[in-house]
Parts: structure tokens; C-alpha cells; sequence
């Protein structure tokens, strides 16, 4: 099956400026994450046939061009089951199907595989495409990871312990690609490095957290001030949220004692 990845500059918190966007097959193909219009996306779009539409999340740098696309081509709209909602409020599309864990969304070059990812999101969703072009499996992964650097997982959306989970989820699984929607592609063994890495990052931010608590911080502002070390002009909102995150998953481990507003040692 052809995967094909458009990167389009739209509005994100991103490094990259752009979100990837995936077709995947064709005659019918699935667009995923069409989260602007371009030249390029067009003309792909038109060339392979989409016919389906559907998104890994719902963060507006994944949805923007969701209507446009959907409306050019008279394709299928899809969303996560029970959340058809959401997906129509972010999107402004009514979806016409939806999909759960194992769905199988038909191409005319095979099957494409829903895999739940929650975490960076609550719908968040990877599609997975065996038998890609170069023949290997290609897992389109949205945020769930990036080549280089981390993902925000931020409260009250991110949830962190089933971040965490999926990632291992897909560790275990070892696609031979990962096309995420920020960045470049990960292929073959960097694929569980990558995994791996993104864990190990949680973990060690996790124990900042803890420890910060242990010696007393608790507020999430002060938190965040002992448990990051780099400058985070531009970005503490972001650090903010992923603290609260990482809280909240320590709550309900009870490593700590959260009450939404002040931390203090278990």
C-alpha cells in the first residue's frame, strides 16, 4: 500500500511549523490529518482517489482542512466511536462512520487498521497500513511520537498514564515505520529507539515531579520551576500543563497527594 506524507504549514505549537498529512492507498485512498489545503495536498488528493477522510485527534492542527477535502472529493468521514461530538465541533463536519479499536477502513490498495493511542489526546487514534510501498508496515501515529525531541501531554486533555501506555503498546508492537504528525519519519530499528526514548523522557520528568514534591514545591508553578532545567519562554504554559498531567497520573498512583490546586508528598 502507497503512504504518502504532505507536510503543510498551518498554526501549531509544533517546532516544525507544519503537521504531516497521510494518503494512504488509493481509488479509494484515506487522507489523514489534512490539517490545512495546499498545492500539493490537492493535487495527491485528486491523483490517488481519496475517498475517506479521517483524523488521529481532534487539536486543531489536525482538522482544519477536514471539510474541505471531505466536501471535494464526496469522500467518507470518520470518527472515534463516542465521539462524534467533538469531531464535529472541532471540525465542522457531521462524520458519516465510526470507527473503534481494529476497525478496518478499505483502500483499493488494502486495509488500514485503527489502533486506539490515547494520551496526548482522549480519541487519539494511530492508522496502520501493512504491506506499504516499500513493503513494510507503515503506522501513521499522529502525536503520539516524534523523531527528535517530546510530545505534549498536557491536562485537562492529556491523560499521562495512558500516554504512557500506548506508547508501550506500540513499543511491543514494532512497526517498521512510524509516520508521525509532526517531523520526519522513523524507520526500522529507531522505530523502538524512539519508543523507548519518549518513555524513558516521561519517566525522568516524572521523577523531577515527584521530587520536587518530596522537597516541598507545591504548586504547579514551582514544580515546574524545579523540575525543568531549560528556559521556558514561549513553552511554560505548555510545561504547566504536563506537570498537571503528570500529577494527576501521580494521584492516582499514590505517590502524591493532589488536590487540583497544591501537591504534597504521599
Amino acid at each position: 500500500m502507497r503512504v504518502t506524507r504532505v507536510s503543510v504549514p498551518v498554526e501549531t505549537r509544533a517546532l516544525t511549523g507544519q503537521t504531516n498529512a497521510y494518503v494512504l492507498g488509493s481509488d479509494p485512498a484515506l487522507l489523514v490529518d489534512p490539517a490545512a489545503r495546499s498545492d500539493r495536498l490537492d493535487a495527491l488528493a485528486a491523483e490517488r482517489g481519496v475517498g475517506h477522510v479521517a483524523v488521529t485527534h481532534h487539536h486543531p492542527d489536525h482538522v482544519g482542512a477536514v471539510a474541505g477535502y471531505a466536501e471535494a472529493h464526496d469522500a467518507t468521514v470518520w470518527a472515534r466511536t463516542g465521539r462524534a461530538d467533538a469531531f464535529e465541533t472541532a471540525s465542522g463536519v457531521e462524520p458519516d462512520r465510526a470507527f473503534a479499536e481494529g476497525s478496518r477502513i478499505e483502500t483499493g490498495e488494502g486495509r488500514v487498521r485503527v489502533v486506539d493511542t490515547p494520551g496526548h489526546a482522549p480519541e487519539h487514534v494511530a492508522f496502520a497500513a501493512d504491506g506499504s510501498d516499500d513493503g513494510n508496515s507503515a503506522f501513521v501515529c499522529g502525536d503520539l511520537a516524534v523523531a527528535e525531541g517530546s510530545v505534549v501531554v498536557g491536562a485537562p486533555g492529556g491523560d499521562m498514564r495512558a500516554y504512557l501506555s500506548s506508547l508501550r503498546r506500540v513499543h511491543a508492537m514494532a512497526p517498521d515505520r512510524l509516520l508521525p504528525g509532526h517531523g520526519s519519519a522513523v524507520d526500522g530499528a529507531a522505530v523502538r529507539d524512539t519508543t523507548a526514548r519518549l518513555i524513558a523522557h516521561r519517566l525522568d520528568r516524572e521523577g523531577r515531579v515527584r521530587e520536587a514534591v518530596e522537597d516541598g514545591a507545591e504548586t504547579v508553578s514551582d514544580i515546574t520551576d524545579a523540575a525543568y532545567e531549560k528556559d521556558l519562554s514561549g513553552v511554560r504554559d505548555l510545561a504547566e500543563a504536563t506537570v498537571r498531567a503528570h500529577l494527576e497520573k501521580l494521584a492516582v498512583e499514590r505517590s502524591v497527594r493532589w488536590d487540583g490546586e497544591r501537591a504534597r508528598p504521599a
